[in-house]
């Protein structure tokens, strides 16, 4: 399976969970899901990214089976549905992977372990040669937060992914994807640190992927709630542009679209000027 991300797309979050950390996009049964599907897609989703098992701190821990149940109603809706749209799977376990192409064909993995919480994710993924997305996370959903020292927070990001990223190749990983993995193992101040640094992740030359829908990093720095979060999401987004991201990964798909559809006209114009 090959996915290119030559240009800015949008990564919509359908989450099968009770918990997620933002409420507005839990789908609970198969009617839920159905209609979140449709929502993103008729707001102009290009990716559909279906996820069982919740990574919020503190998010309860969720058996293999419960997730794959989970996870595949969402990827049989998706293909259902939009057949036409590729589906990426938010998951840390290579089980489940290799459950879910078995049953659906392939999908895009999306890993907030970068391979390190499942011993034979690499090796799956290389296998069945399916594009990964390599997240930063230290630790687990339940310890990450007490495991945010560091002494250059950018570097050592951009050297962990680069690292991961040889380990990949290596594997025979062929489409990659880097995720900085903010909210992870993070302070609010760390965060706003990365997304400072993140031209420096773009030029290792792979696609980068930017998960900071309604997250803390903007609700609490407004010192408002998950809600009201929005504005500040859009606005981080084209920083992210700017800085190189290839894919928002986001829980307000419409507003997305258009964020990236006026950041094209802009830099299109942008460099019209500079050819001039």
């Amino acid at each position: 399976m090959e996915v290119i991300f030559d240009k800015p797309q949008v990564m919509s979050i359908v989450n099968v969970t009770p918990d997620s950390f933002y409420s507005g996009c839990r789908s609970l049964d198969s009617t839920e899901v159905e209609q979140r599907i449709r929502e993103v897609v008729s707001q102009g989703c290009d990716i559909i990214d279906i996820g069982g098992y919740s990574s919020r701190p503190g998010a309860d821990e969720v058996s293999i089976e419960e997730e794959l149940r989970r996870v595949a109603m969402g990827v049989n809706a998706a293909r259902r549905l939009a057949p036409q749209i590729p589906v990426s799977i938010d998951t840390f376990r290579a089980e489940v992977v290799r459950s879910i192409v078995q049953e659906f064909g392939d999908v895009i993995v999306n890993d907030i372990s970068a391979g390190e919480l499942s011993h034979n994710m690499i090796e799956t993924v290389a296998e069945l040669q399916l594009p990964y997305v390599a997240m930063h996370m230290r630790g687990t959903p339940t310890t990450m937060q007490s495991k945010t020292e560091y002494t250059d927070i950018t570097s050592e990001v951009v050297n962990y992914l680069s690292e991961r990223a040889k380990v990949l190749t290596s594997a025979g990983v062929q489409n990659i994807v880097l995720d900085p993995g903010f909210g992870f193992a993070k302070s609010l101040q760390q965060n706003y640190e990365l997304l400072h640094g993140l031209t420096q992740l773009s030029t290792l030359g792979y696609p980068v992927l930017v998960g900071i829908s309604r997250k803390s990093m903007i609700y609490k720095a407004l010192n408002t709630t998950q809600e009201d979060a929005l504005i500040g999401t859009v606005a981080l987004h084209w920083e992210c542009l700017r800085a190189g991201a290839k894919i928002l990964r986001v829980h307000d798909t419409r507003e997305a679209v258009q964020t990236i559809k006026l950041f094209e006209i802009y830099e299109a114009n942008r460099q019209s000027k500079q050819n001039m």
